[in-house]
């Protein structure tokens, strides 16, 4: 393994991590002696990383330091190529055209070796039997799940009757067939599915919502039996 490979691995270690980890872990975990990582924490301190800790008491990487230019290994390219084809034939109008732009600043930086290997990549996503229609107010609805802010909706169920509720959105779950609002509802008392395509009308309010959306996304997937992803 090259020192620059090196380098980026112990950043990713770190930044697994939230407190402090030891030095012999990290070592271990790098295949390395402690007097290279320690010479390794000390360069990647010259170049601006916010490592703080020291010898025996472990170190942690503070928010805020960027990876110098983007190195992926080709597999790590290949899911990010795959996983934006998908996104950009699958997502709605503003997601997929964000997919377009991601990939083309993915290639603009990636070394030239990377930029014709995710040009050519041979894993292409397949046609789906059926697209979901795109909705206007999923743009709304994104914005509300990142502000965790509560939504007002007018719903219309399988018979065609109307409903008003208001929910606490945390996920939105993309299908070939359908588009999923993944949420707390209050009429209900209880975790809800709502198909964007039942959707009438929709409105943001500005009261947030009281409990963190990672803690309901967490409680929803031990209910429904999902793993993490």
């Amino acid at each position: 393994m090259s020192r620059s490979q090196r380098l980026l691995d112990l950043i990713q270690i770190l930044r697994r991590h939230r407190y402090p980890i030891a030095g012999a872990l990290l070592a271990a975990e790098l295949k390395i002696s402690l007097r290279t990582l320690y010479r390794d924490i000390v360069s990647l301190q010259e170049q601006g990383a916010h490592i703080e800790g020291e010898a025996g008491l472990g170190y942690v990487l503070r928010s805020g330091y960027m990876l110098p230019p983007l190195m992926f290994s080709e597999e790590e390219l290949e899911a990010l190529v795959l996983g934006s084809r998908w996104v950009a034939k699958r997502g709605d109008s503003r997601l997929a055209a964000a997919a377009r732009n991601a990939l083309a600043k993915i290639s603009a930086v990636v070394p030239t070796e990377l930029r014709d290997a995710s040009d050519q990549s041979a894993l292409l996503v397949g046609p789906g039997t059926t697209i979901a229609p795109d909705h206007p107010e999923l743009p709304l609805i994104r914005k509300a799940i990142r502000s965790e802010h509560k939504l007002v909706l007018t719903y219309r169920d399988l018979k065609g009757r109307k409903s008003q509720r208001t929910i606490w959105p945390f996920a939105l779950g993309f299908f070939d067939h359908a588009r999923v609002v993944v949420a707390w509802c209050e009429l209900r008392a209880g975790f809800r599915h709502f198909r964007t395509d039942r959707i009438v009308a929709v409105e943001i309010l500005e009261q947030r919502y009281p409990r963190r959306r990672q803690v309901m996304l967490k409680e929803w997937r031990e209910r429904e039996g999902i793993a993490a992803q």
